[in-house]
């Protein structure tokens, strides 16, 4: 709560501003802070599309699934050369570490759960499944 009234506030932003520009001056640290606050604000803009799909996709073989979703909608060098959606296939129980990986669309089956159930099943390791009654065509709805 102080953070947040402090960030809230003229000299709440300007230390960290100032806490930013000293970070940005440690060769290492500065590398893997821009990159995690980019990801950070992309993930948590209500504005992007990242991170808004719920998917299921095979992995880490065929004929296993498990939860993943859909990272972004921009075509980059990547997706325009291998014509792949990036699908991010989280780990449990901490969905902070995982995978990056590149699919086609017809691997790939959309679900209608939201990203904070999605995230909560993944985090209780499968034990909390959300409100079959919410969600339609839950499970995989191919026969391979």
């Amino acid at each position: 709560m102080v953070t947040g009234v402090l960030a809230a506030n003229l000299f709440g932003r300007s230390l960290v501003a100032l806490w930013e520009r000293l970070l940005a001056r440690i060769p290492l640290v500065r590398s893997v802070y821009s990159g995690a606050k980019q990801l950070a604000e992309t993930m948590f803009s209500d504005a992007g599309e990242s991170f808004r799909k719920v998917l299921l996709v095979e992995f880490p073989r065929k004929g296993v699934w498990t939860l993943a979703f859909l990272t972004g909608t921009e075509m980059g060098e990547a997706q325009r050369k291998t014509g792949r959606q990036v699908v991010y296939v989280p780990t449990t129980p901490n969905p902070t570490g995982g995978y990056f990986v590149m699919l086609p669309r017809e691997d790939v089956v959309e679900l209608e759960m939201s990203v904070d159930d999605g995230l909560k099943m993944l985090m209780s390791m499968g034990a909390v499944v959300p409100d079959a009654a919410r969600v339609s065509g839950a499970g995989p709805v191919r026969d391979d």
